[in-house]
């Protein structure tokens, strides 16, 4: 990450700012996706969060803090609309169950991998955060510890311990 690029961003150059977007879409796409399930949602959570960020940059005290700065927004963004998903899911299973016929089942999305969905799906929420920040959001210890609450050497272990979970699954 360039610290310029983040200061100039801060003291709002638009320019910059779309330029560590474009560092940046990926990763935070990839994370939304995992946490997700879903491209479309995955590309409104990050839409959300490229928005928000831009929005309150100016409040960013420190250029080194950007990534795990920017993740923790999108990692908000995602609760949201898992909160907006689950309350829908609710009243469209009571609709169902109060209507004729039986409730529709609501399956993961074929864009994902099964066998890695399965994988992360047998971890804890706060695991499964741990392997998509580090893996997938590339943050290291430090930034999601800061994410997260834990101490870095935490995060180091459970992500460390979350992996062989999934090599278990897996094999």
């Amino acid at each position: 990450m360039n610290e310029k690029l983040v200061n100039e961003a801060i003291s709002g150059s638009k320019e910059a700012f779309c330029t560590l977007y474009g560092q940046y879409k990926d990763k935070l796409y990839r994370y939304a996706l995992y946490k997700l399930g879903d491209p479309d949602d995955a590309e409104d959570a990050v839409s959300e969060c490229v928005l928000a960020a831009w929005k309150s940059i100016g409040s960013l005290r420190s250029a080194e803090a950007f990534s795990s700065w920017i993740f923790r927004i999108l990692s908000n963004c995602c609760a949201s609309r898992i909160r907006t998903l689950v309350a829908a899911r609710d009243n469209l299973e009571r609709v169902y169950n109060e209507g004729p016929g039986s409730a529709a089942s609501i399956s993961a999305p074929a864009s994902l991998s099964v066998e890695l969905a399965e994988a992360l799906s047998q971890l804890k929420e706060e695991e499964r955060d741990v392997v998509l920040l580090s893996i997938i959001g590339g943050l290291n210890s430090n930034e999601v510890a800061d994410l997260t609450g834990l101490s870095p050497g935490g995060v180091r272990s459970k992500l460390s311990r979350s992996l062989a979970k999934m090599r278990e699954f897996l094999s």
